[in-house]
């Protein structure tokens, strides 16, 4: 991040005082919407449009969106060169157009992305410019209150205090409840396909700000420039957008509530924004919660993908299934024995696409970079690694990824120093790797009770 960048950031507009202590107004304005949200379920919110292009909401909106950096939109203009230009005259214009509904979103830079483990399949992702990002934020920033108040406890993606480590324990409680039988949905491209109609009539439930819907219908709406050619947006919620995620799950909110209704005899609901699972008691109700999820899906104009969609038992270990980077299977109890209770540790495919990076960092076509180097590159990926996989029985393959990391380490300088032969374990020991400050996965594990039943 520049210097400009980060001075932006710190003259945030300054709260005011009460009684000695700073007042965050956006903080208070947030929690303020979803108390009001929360007691009164059947309230339908008319005034939300105008703290939109409030400038305290537009500078902490700033913050987020300078945080998470993200490359330049359509018009080439990056968060460095706003915040060289002067954040204040780039906010008051936005605040500016948004009061007198002169404000129009341009259109979206589209780039495909390959997809970690899959070789040859990529993902578009649609790229709003800066002055989009902050208003998305900002709107992102009134409207979330209102409808996390309403959002269920089946629900863990993209919301505040909630995790994919915490479906993983939601999917591991179940399954130690009893619930053998897993229903694994997979929506086929479900941030491309969500109904624009049925999107906005699920938030319309809560907003009848015409403004507010109106700037939601144009976000929808946005074209995608793509080898130089605009084409408009039939459908869908744009990937990669900061208000993506919200309307994402505003529209699956209806997959929550069918379960609530009709699907809780059926089996337990874990959904982590569009990946989620069913784990039922029988075959019998795992086939019906498929039946159930594709009506539901089918009105918002999604499809559930035939062929990575299925039914697996998880009954005395004898099939597992992936879900959020984790391989989760029942595992017999070294203590109980007979006994079988759910475990998780790194997907085939997770592991994969780690490899994938250590082998790119130690190839042979960068013999010509220090060992140093490449262990400083290598660090911050292993270590976010760990961060995530650490939460589960990872102990295993963390020891057996540390081997491949100081095997290809070892093998890189053998290359580098034109030494010969396979002898790399006795030419370049784990105090080697030591000295070299290589960051280790084993001892980083965060162990939970497999056995734990709530």
């Amino acid at each position: 991040m520049s210097a400009a960048t980060a001075r932006s950031i710190r003259r945030e507009e300054g709260p005011a005082r009460q009684g000695g202590q700073p007042l965050d107004k956006v903080r208070a304005l947030q929690w303020t919407l979803y108390r009001v949200a929360e007691q009164q379920p059947e309230r339908r919110f008319h005034v939300l449009y105008g703290h939109v292009h409030r400038m305290d909401v537009l500078w902490r909106a700033w913050s987020v969106v300078c945080t998470n950096r993200g490359a330049p939109g359509v018009d080439g203009v990056t968060v460095d060169a706003v915040a060289a230009a002067g954040v204040e005259v780039f906010l008051q214009d936005l605040s500016e157009r948004l009061r007198t509904y002169t404000y129009r979103p341009s259109v979206l830079r589209r780039v495909k992305i390959p997809k970690p483990g899959r070789p040859g399949e990529s993902r578009p992702l649609s790229i709003p410019t800066v002055a989009d990002r902050v208003v998305m934020t900002a709107a992102k920033l009134v409207l979330e209150p209102v409808f996390e108040a309403q959002f269920t406890e089946a629900s863990y993606g993209f919301r505040p205090k909630r995790s994919a480590i915490d479906a993983c324990e939601g999917v591991r409680v179940a399954a130690n409840q009893g619930r053998e039988w897993v229903f694994e949905a997979d929506i086929r491209d479900c941030f491309g396909t969500i109904d624009h109609d049925a999107l906005v009539a699920q938030v319309a439930r809560r907003v009848v700000d015409r403004p507010m819907l109106k700037l939601i219908r144009a976000w929808l709406r946005m074209g995608v420039l793509e080898g130089g050619v605009t084409s408009p947006a039939g459908a869908g919620t744009p990937q990669g957008s900061p208000i993506s995620p919200l309307l994402a799950n505003i529209a699956l909110h209806v997959l929550d509530e069918a379960w609530q209704e009709r699907g809780q005899r059926l089996g337990v609901l874990v959904r982590y924004c569009d990946d989620f699972v069913v784990l039922a008691p029988t075959r019998e109700r795992a086939e019906q919660a498929r039946e159930l999820a594709a009506q539901v899906l089918g009105g918002l104009g999604m499809v559930l993908h035939p062929e990575k969609s299925g039914i697996v038992c998880l009954t005395r270990g004898g099939q597992g299934f992936d879900f959020l980077g984790f391989h989760h299977r029942k595992v017999e109890s070294w203590k109980w024995r007979g006994r079988f209770y759910l475990q998780r540790w790194p997907s085939a495919r997770a592991l994969g696409v780690l490899r994938e990076k250590i082998r790119a960092a130690t190839s042979r076509s960068r013999t010509e970079r220090p060992v140093t180097a490449v262990v400083a590159d290598l660090n911050p990926v292993l270590r976010g690694w760990a961060g995530y996989f650490r939460n589960g029985h990872s102990g295993q393959k963390f020891a057996a990824t540390d081997s491949y990391v100081h095997e290809r380490l070892a093998i890189f300088a053998s290359r580098k120093h034109g030494l010969r032969g396979r002898n790399w374990a006795t030419r370049y020991t784990h105090e080697w790797t030591a000295r070299l400050g290589v960051f280790r996965l084993g001892g980083n594990v965060r162990w939970v009770a497999a056995h734990a039943r709530r």
